[in-house]
């Protein structure tokens, strides 16, 4: 029998992109070549995978909910961080499974948080080197 997949403490109130965010990039290729039909790790493996990838998307969705409510309202980008946060918010309210499938998911979708918070820091970055010229 699994425990449930509780995830570790992380203080969410920092402005900046939560750290660690090597091992994390690194992780999501590995686990998305695992074969589907194998079962390459133990149970209480995959919990620990899936308690870490999902502790780490609530970091990356908080960091990126901050930075959508700074956005215009009706814009494109808006509009694809808020359909990554409701993607985000059902994904990680599933009940959890130490799964190979549950842990390849919460890698793609951290792996797609990573993306949106890139996209906007680089759209804030841009326009703030514009602006202030």
């Amino acid at each position: 029998m699994t425990t449930p997949l509780a995830p570790p403490a992380y203080d969410v109130s920092d402005e900046t992109l939560p750290l660690a965010r090597e091992p994390y990039l690194s992780l999501a290729p590995a686990v998305l070549s695992w074969p589907a039909h194998e079962t390459t790790l133990q149970p209480r493996d995959y919990e620990r995978l899936a308690r870490h990838l999902a502790a780490q998307a609530r970091v990356l969705a908080e960091s990126l909910r901050r930075l959508c409510i700074e956005l215009p309202e009706g814009s494109t980008t808006r509009d694809l961080s808020e359909i990554l946060l409701g993607e985000t918010e059902r994904r990680l309210s599933a009940p959890p499974r130490a799964t190979m499938a549950r842990v390849q998911n919460l890698a793609r979708l951290v792996r797609a948080l990573y993306e949106r918070l890139d996209c906007l820091h680089s759209t804030a970055s841009f326009r703030t080197a514009v602006f202030s010229s």
